[in-house]
């Protein structure tokens, strides 16, 4: 690999793509320009992205996310109106990684043995039979989680904590990989069941995913009107598992575990930051799982980039998506329509961002 030139501090104020929409969300500061990193046969997984993009138009934060997630072993928690194709997104990249794929509806009258399974009687042998659930797959899609009552919520991020299920005195593990994309429609809260905020926590990254540009949605159209593509298979399982082995072997220099480290603990007292002006929006900040989906997800954007090694930017375009759903915001937030974001984009901007020198190889 190329050597490429030390990282420099983030500047400028182009929006990063991740803003909320709301009145008070300011703009993710943009970092310094990520190396490009030396151009070859197009990696196992890129190749996997460029698959499900011939079915998927646009998504592309939501379908590198994904990625992020198979290699780092995280789940996601995506917020879109209905009918951005989160649904299809998830669907192919199953197909293309030669997984399962299951999509769960969440209603009121949902239980936990619909989700986990449950034991059987059967009549005419006398002896009761296990039923395993639909978590037992490679990519669940858990639709609309919020509709669920709380015990059918918390045992859904059961499994996605311990990755196994008890049925009876039986211990049943998930297979691997298992991603869990969870969704939430932002726009109707009626009849729902908002997660608590110690649950939202074990989600690796909260995705806004918004309305495609005019562009995109006249590409949508005239898929729409053709028949279906169907998606490849480029991968199996076993070579995903194999991938998330060599994601293990990715450098992340102490500095890039400190930066972490220090986004995360100003979230906490932002006052110490020069950020006081904010620090009456945030009741809680984020827990130490955050700081370590940060190190977890640079380490798995750089391998899905193509470099043994991570620098600065891959943990700094993953702030806003490992720190959205961990900040508990106060009724004074509330009232003055501040966004999480705009208390994120202050801390980006409040904390430098250090220089590492680039390894070469």
């Amino acid at each position: 690999m190329t050597q490429d030139a030390d990282v420099s501090s983030p500047a400028g104020t182009a929006d990063g793509g991740t803003g909320s929409g709301t009145p008070m969300t300011a703009p993710i500061p943009a970092p310094a320009p990520a190396p490009a990193p030396a151009r070859g046969a197009a990696s196992p997984l890129e190749q996997v992205l460029f698959e499900v993009k011939r079915t998927i138009v646009g998504q592309d934060v939501l379908l590198e996310r994904m990625a992020i997630g198979l290699l780092a072993g995280g789940h996601l928690l995506v917020e879109g109106v209905p009918g951005l194709a989160k649904t299809l997104a998830v669907k192919s990249l199953a197909s293309a990684v030669g997984g399962q794929f299951q999509r769960i509806q969440f209603t009121p009258d949902l239980l936990p043995a619909d989700l986990v399974g449950t034991r059987v009687y059967r009549q005419h042998t006398g002896e009761f039979e296990t039923t395993l659930g639909p978590v037992f797959t490679n990519l669940l899609l858990a639709d609309e989680i919020n509709r669920a009552p709380a015990k059918v919520q918390s045992a859904l991020l059961e499994v996605m904590q311990e990755r196994q299920v008890t049925i009876g005195r039986e211990t049943y593990p998930v297979p691997d990989p298992f991603l869990v994309l969870a969704t939430q429609n932002p726009i109707e809260s009626e009849g729902t069941y908002p997660l608590p905020e110690a649950q939202v926590d074990r989600f690796m990254m909260k995705v806004l995913v918004h309305y495609p540009a005019p562009v995109e949605e006249h590409a949508i159209v005239d898929r729409a009107l053709r028949p279906p593509l169907p998606t490849q298979r480029i991968l199996t399982p076993e070579d995903l598992v194999r991938m998330r082995a060599q994601v293990q072997d990715v450098y992340v220099d102490p500095a890039i575990v400190d930066y972490a480290v220090r986004l995360v603990v100003a979230t906490r007292s932002l006052g110490t930051v020069g950020l006081g002006n904010l620090d009456r929006y945030v009741t809680h900040g984020a827990s130490p799982r955050a700081s370590i989906a940060l190190v977890l997800g640079a380490r798995a954007l750089a391998y899905l980039r193509g470099r043994d090694y991570a620098i600065p930017q891959d943990l700094y375009a993953l702030v806003p998506d490992v720190l959205r759903h961990r900040l508990v915001l106060s009724y004074e937030a509330l009232a003055d329509d501040v966004a999480p974001d705009t208390v994120i984009a202050g801390v980006l901007r409040a904390v430098p961002m250090p220089e590492v020198p680039l390894r070469a190889r």
